[in-house]
């Protein structure tokens, strides 16, 4: 089952710099493992506002209480919010790419009433 999380980092005030370069460098290397297991599908960071920092993530895992355990063996979800949503497939979706060339983006839609 796919996951689309979108992550909000809020870091709290006074905290060191070298505290946050160690928990981001933790956040990689553990970021890395999941995308090993293939459980951590892609990342994608949208243009920040200012002083944001969020990302949106696909993540594959069997069920809500598996992508909460993933979630939460992120060292970054100590100052993280995650919003998570299940996706289902569109039957008009046309997959990816087996060259995996090409550039994505991720738009929004909504369905407008004309008069």
């Amino acid at each position: 089952m796919e996951f689309l999380v979108t992550m909000s980092t809020d870091v709290p005030s006074g905290t060191t710099d070298k505290e946050v370069n160690a928990v981001r460098a933790r956040e990689a290397a553990r970021s890395r493992e999941l995308a090993a297991y293939r459980n951590l599908r892609r990342l994608w960071r949208p243009p920040p506002e200012p002083g944001e920092w969020r990302i949106l993530c696909l993540f594959d895992a069997d069920d809500t209480d598996a992508i909460e355990t993933l979630l939460a063996s992120m060292p970054l979800r100590v100052w993280r919010t995650d919003e998570v949503a299940p996706l289902s497939p569109h039957p008009n979706d046309p997959g990816l790419s087996d060259t995996g060339t090409g550039q994505e983006f991720l738009i929004a839609m909504s369905q407008g009433v004309s008069t």
